[in-house]
């Protein structure tokens, strides 16, 4: 898995790098299912091409999650991580500014906690390239799909839906939850997300 993550990143990293010359910022999405291994292989495309010294930002869709008192108040926090679930204007607007602005604080999010971080991360002024990485940076939905305009490069991971649900249960499972209960948080929630990112995706 590990020589397959480099190897897909190093792909994507000769592709962006073979881009034409641009006065902006470059923005490379990485999009998927969850559990596709979005992150794994942004994480890994941004050591590299910081290690091969073209300076690179990280910014991860999750600090876009709605806090849990809004998502109860719009009777969505069983759904939380669902399109609907996140600030999509909010997340629009920090697109453009990373595109025009040359330092960019941008929200985390802990998974321990389970909330946002306003402005723990940073894009600075050096790196002129971003990777974003999400399940819905290419999603066909109203909305959703005009992200698509601001992306100099990008790319979907793909995965069996049977291989998703292995990866979801599994995830539970390593949160000490039960098998019955790993199955039932991943049939309720994630996999229904999953379905929607593969049956309703953008090709780039």
């Amino acid at each position: 898995m590990t020589g397959q993550v480099e190897a897909s990143a190093r792909q994507i990293m000769g592709a962006v790098l073979a881009l034409p010359a641009s006065d902006t910022r470059r923005l490379i999405a990485i999009a998927g299912p969850p559990a596709a291994g979005k992150t794994t292989v942004a994480k890994q495309l941004v050591a590299l091409m910081n290690a091969g010294g073209h300076p690179t930002g990280f910014v991860p869709m999750d600090g876009f999650h709605m806090d849990n008192d809004q998502l109860d108040a719009l009777g969505l926090r069983s759904r939380k991580g669902a399109p609907e679930t996140f600030d999509l204007d909010g997340f629009a607007a920090l697109v453009t500014r990373l595109k025009t602005q040359a330092n960019v604080p941008v929200p985390l999010f802990d998974r321990v906690e389970d909330r946002t971080l306003p402005g723990a991360g940073q894009v600075t002024a050096d790196q002129n390239h971003v990777v974003l990485e999400g399940n819905y940076l290419m999603f066909d939905e109203p909305g959703w799909r005009d992200l698509a305009s601001h992306w100099d490069h990008a790319v979907f991971i793909e995965e069996p839906l049977q291989e998703l649900e292995h990866r979801l249960i599994r995830r539970w499972l390593d949160h000490g939850l039960s098998a019955q209960e790993a199955r039932a948080r991943a049939e309720a929630n994630d996999l229904p997300n999953a379905r929607r990112v593969l049956a309703n995706w953008l090709a780039y």
